[in-house]
């Protein structure tokens, strides 16, 4: 199944359906009087959080939602039929905006969970609404309203407890086979992830959590090498960040130059995000000898000026992998405890999760805007150099302004 997480579609609720003008005629009955009926509401579409859908594949292809219209009314007083609502399922940790405001209509982040994004439109009314004593007859009937549309934008972030954060070829796949029951496909040459993968870490027969693998940053991905940052979008949500570090890189590249690489990638997608407690995992200590371990974590840790949680593993080899998982699993249960007891602890957590989400839609909202210029051939204010500009028209700045009318 091919892996979307962002698509744009139409979604257009019902109309009302028309007030009918209708009057009363019955054999041996005089003086019958009006009968006519009301329209009936058009349809309204929902959201639904599904916890069996993990992409938003069923909304590639198909882009335009239309739900059912009301039915007329009919005469002897008869009310239309309503139309019957449409509910689209999509995959639990939906965001869904309003593509021409931006507006974050709706966040689906429970399974189950129901959102209206578009109101059927109210029904007609009959002429038998219009009788009074002075109006015996009416003929004043009023149309169904129509529905509502809404140009929305779904976006989908995978919920996951812990994130790995990483180049290419650093053991993140490795690492989540090594842990959980996720197969993420993984070799003996180098290549990288292509889509987000989930696993479920089981510590204790009722203990576990959620661990996610994302493709992994190289340098500029920020300026859109590789498959660009727009992948970290999937560790907003999470509670801690694995940073996985290769200590013995098959390149040219040193270690701690890597370590660097992705610290600065993730500053420039989201520098909140960067704030998120992080924990520095250095991976495939088998490759090397046991004597340089300590020198090639002194040299990282400098290098990073980190003053975090550090581990050395072997994630091929599960070196040191239990101790891990167990500590992750300890410090989830921590924070989840903390939040419940420290009132001051959860508000700036809840602040701190706010800014993340933003400064992520403000980076992935530029992307596309980017992608939109491309696609129309028009450059970017940023991305104009010397040679776009034609010597003949600088040479002209101080010369008289013309303005073409046209008669």
């Amino acid at each position: 199944m091919k892996f979307v997480d962002e698509v744009s579609i139409r979604v257009k609720a019902g109309d009302g359906g028309n007030g009918c003008m209708s009057f009363r005629r019955e054999k041996f009955i005089e003086n019958g009087g009006p009968n006519g009926g009301d329209g009936g509401d058009g349809g309204s579409i929902y959201m639904m959080a599904d916890e069996n859908l993990n992409t938003l594949v069923d909304y590639r292809y198909t882009r335009h939602f239309d739900a059912e219209r009301g039915s007329n009314g009919g005469s002897t007083d008869c009310t239309g039929k309503k139309g019957e609502d449409l509910v689209l399922r999509v995959p639990v940790g939906t965001t869904i905006i309003d593509s021409a405001t931006q507006e974050v209509i709706g966040d689906l982040t429970k399974a189950g969970q129901k959102l209206m994004v578009v109101q059927g439109g109210w029904h007609g009314l009959g002429n038998t609404r219009f009788k009074s004593s002075t109006n015996r007859a009416p003929r004043q009937t009023t149309p169904g309203k129509p529905g509502e549309q809404r140009d929305l934008k779904l976006e989908m972030k995978v919920l996951a407890d812990v994130g790995l954060l990483g180049l290419p070829n650093a053991g993140k796949s490795t690492f989540i086979r090594s842990v959980s029951a996720a197969k993420p496909k993984v070799a003996d040459y180098p290549f990288t992830t292509l889509v987000p993968n989930l696993g479920v870490v089981s510590v204790d027969r009722w203990k576990s959590f959620v661990i996610a693998d994302i493709p992994g940053l190289i340098e500029g991905a920020s300026d859109g090498a590789g498959l660009g940052i727009r992948f970290l979008k999937h560790l907003s949500r999470t509670r801690l960040l694995l940073h996985l570090v290769d200590m013995a890189p098959l390149d040219d590249t040193s270690a701690p130059d890597a370590a660097e690489v992705i610290v600065s990638e993730l500053t420039k997608f989201s520098p909140s995000l960067a704030e998120r407690d992080r924990w520095l995992v250095l991976n495939k200590c088998d490759q090397i000898l046991e004597e340089e371990h300590e020198e090639r974590v002194k040299e990282i840790v400098e290098r990073l000026e980190w003053e975090g949680p550090v581990y050395v593993i072997s994630a091929i080899a599960k070196e040191g992998t239990e101790r891990l998982t167990r500590d992750i699993m300890r410090y989830l249960e921590d924070r989840a405890d903390r939040l419940a007891a420290d009132p001051v602890f959860k508000a700036e957590l809840a602040e701190l999760d706010q800014r993340i989400e933003d400064e992520a839609r403000a980076q992935l909202q530029a992307l596309d805007d980017q992608r939109a210029l491309r696609r129309s051939g028009v450059k970017s204010v940023h991305d104009i150099g010397d040679d776009d500009w034609d010597e003949e028209d600088v040479d002209d700045e101080d010369g008289p302004e013309i303005i073409y009318v046209r008669d």
